[in-house]
């Protein structure tokens, strides 16, 4: 049976626990809020760009065609670009993303395409599909 200060010692131990993972989550709140609030001002940035494209995508002219808006026959293949990240405290945000990849794969497959090309960004993402033998790319 534990004894008083023993009880005290563990009650201390979880309070503490307690405070450095409100901080923790405060800090990630914080960074959150700055992402969220980055993209919000890239936003009419992106608009700009987009439309910009789409307007290069329409024009017509006859001496030069970008060899990205030229129409080619389809190829049959695919490529995946795979980010995973790197530390701890992302065990399910990387099994999400490796189970999508997966999923996503399979999908391609039934559709009868065979050249399916991954590039892996992360290590976790690289050793996960070098572990199932998909052609990869660093």
């Amino acid at each position: 049976m534990a004894s008083g200060k023993e009880i005290r010692t563990k009650i201390k131990s979880v309070q503490n626990t307690k405070k450095i993972t409100k901080a923790m989550e405060m800090v990630a709140a914080s960074k959150m809020r700055r992402a969220q609030e980055r993209m919000r001002q890239a936003r009419p940035y992106a608009d700009k760009v987009r439309r910009l494209a789409a307007n290069l995508s329409n024009a017509n002219h006859a001496d030069y065609r970008h060899p990205f808006l030229i129409a080619r026959e389809p190829v049959n293949g695919a490529g995946l670009v795979l980010v995973t990240t790197d530390k701890g405290l992302c065990g399910a945000l990387n099994t999400n993303i490796l189970r999508q990849a997966v999923a996503s794969m399979r999908e391609w497959e039934g559709q009868g395409i065979r050249n399916i090309q991954v590039a892996a960004i992360g290590n976790k993402g690289y050793g996960f599909m070098q572990r199932l033998g998909v052609w990869f790319r660093t």
